[in-house]
């Protein structure tokens, strides 16, 4: 009877365990940050200021960026939804860029950037499309782990902060006449996360992407 009720449960935790990796399968959300290592990231000057930190990556330093250059859509995305924890420190700034690409130094040229900063002295506030559409309200505080969610498809780009819209946004045609190679508009390309200066301390885990179709 006790060998019965074991293959049964044996069983039954199986049909759970299979159950739940289909439904992880049919979401369709893709990890690319494991916490375990930066493989599959590149980064140019000032590579120091990325590191691992309890399962996080821990981002403190000069400017540096951070870019996706791993085999999960061959790092080009053009529709996507993109989802990471983040937790800021005071004081502290970063962002996250889409439809962007690998450059060695500066501020990345091509792509748009999604603000990271609760306290920091720009008014730019967390989830603003950065020069675009801009928050200024504080939806989540410092040392508080959030879900900062980015959905680009077509030319409807929509930010949520721990489920709330705060930035719904579609460009406008003309935007892309106006701006030629790289620039701030929807194309396609990689993600990067920001190192801001010296003094801005910010943490991401859970780094992930859902590729949506045409």
């Amino acid at each position: 009877m006790k060998k019965v009720l074991y293959f049964g449960t044996l069983m039954l935790l199986m049909a759970v365990s299979v159950s739940f990796a289909q439904k992880k399968k049919k979401d369709g959300w893709i990890t690319i940050f494991d916490g375990k290592s930066m493989d599959g990231w590149k980064v140019g000057e000032n590579a120091s200021t990325f590191s691992l930190e309890n399962g996080t990556l821990k981002v403190a330093g000069p400017r540096a960026h951070i870019f996706y250059d791993g085999k999960v859509g061959e790092h080009n995305f053009k529709n996507f939804e993109f989802k990471a924890q983040v937790m800021t420190t005071p004081g502290s700034n970063s962002g996250i860029y889409f439809h962007t690409q690998y450059q060695e130094g500066g501020w990345p040229s091509k792509g748009y950037e999604v603000q990271v900063n609760n306290s920091h002295t720009d008014w730019r506030r967390t989830g603003s499309l950065y020069g675009v559409q801009d928050v200024k309200d504080v939806f989540v505080d410092d040392n508080v782990w959030y879900t900062e969610h980015i959905i680009v498809q077509g030319k409807h780009i929509t930010i949520k902060i721990n489920d709330k819209i705060v930035v719904d946004y579609v460009e406008p045609e003309e935007v892309a006449t106006k701006v030629k190679d790289g620039g701030r508009k929807i194309s396609n390309g990689t993600f990067a996360l920001q190192g801001h200066d010296p003094k801005s301390i910010v943490y991401y885990k859970d780094i992930m992407v859902k590729p949506l179709g045409e």
